[in-house]
């Protein structure tokens, strides 16, 4: 879930709130689809990323699993990622022009791409990534807008408690036996994952339904 970096040493040296400037607009990638191949599996995909898939697309998280995404263990939990594929390595939702068919829908990560997270004391703030993107030149943009997801405010605090329950839920179950680690993995694919969410309502009331569930099962562990 998170890098061991120096983001000092990877960025412009600076932090970015969603009201502040950053270059980070690459005019529409101009064709450029690099940031699309050869990531491996290191597109992880949150709660909201498979609302907006499922519901953009019509289909169920394990329609997805049959040729777009897949599992891997990530810090003892079992996580869904973007799928790479064929000889390019390229995410299976980029199209024979290099375009994303999914742009409306695509993951946090892609959106946020150049910039990265620092998670720090309960919050988070933006970096740039400068040697991440293949366009020279990019235009300053205000940071929510290059972003592109309503609700800011909310879906910040949103990012910020999936990521601190992962971080919370990876301490609780590491020196727990294989049956409860095997048990809590399940109980997570389920209830964010596989569980379906109603595409006509929210997405946040309903995480934050499950998300409380779960908090409560973490601590019964």
């Amino acid at each position: 879930m998170e890098r061991e970096m120096n983001w000092e040493e990877v960025s412009d040296g600076r932090l970015y709130g969603p009201n502040d400037m950053v270059k980070a607009d690459c005019g529409d990638c101009e064709g450029c689809s690099a940031c699309c191949r050869g990531m491996g599996s290191s597109i992880l995909l949150d709660p909201l990323d498979i609302f907006r898939m499922t519901g953009y697309l019509n289909c169920s998280f394990e329609q997805l699993m049959e040729e777009n995404i897949e599992l891997q263990v990530v810090d003892g939990m079992i996580l869904p990622n973007l799928k790479m594929a064929g000889a390019g390595e390229a995410c299976t939702f980029l199209n024979e022009q290099g375009r994303c068919t999914i742009h409306p829908a695509r993951p946090g990560i892609c959106r946020i791409f150049p910039l990265g997270r620092l998670y720090e004391d309960g919050g988070f703030q933006y970096f740039l990534q400068v040697n991440e993107c293949r366009k020279k030149n990019r235009s300053k943009i205000k940071v929510k807008k290059w972003i592109d997801t309503p609700e800011t405010a909310t879906n910040s605090q949103y990012i910020c408690d999936w990521h601190y329950f992962l971080k919370d839920a990876e301490r609780v179950i590491h020196d727990r036996d294989e049956e409860v680690r095997k048990n809590w993995n399940l109980y997570l694919l389920k209830v964010f994952f596989l569980k379906p969410y109603q595409t006509q309502e929210d997405f946040y009331p309903q995480f934050y339904r499950r998300y409380f569930e779960a908090r409560e099962v973490l601590e019964s562990l």
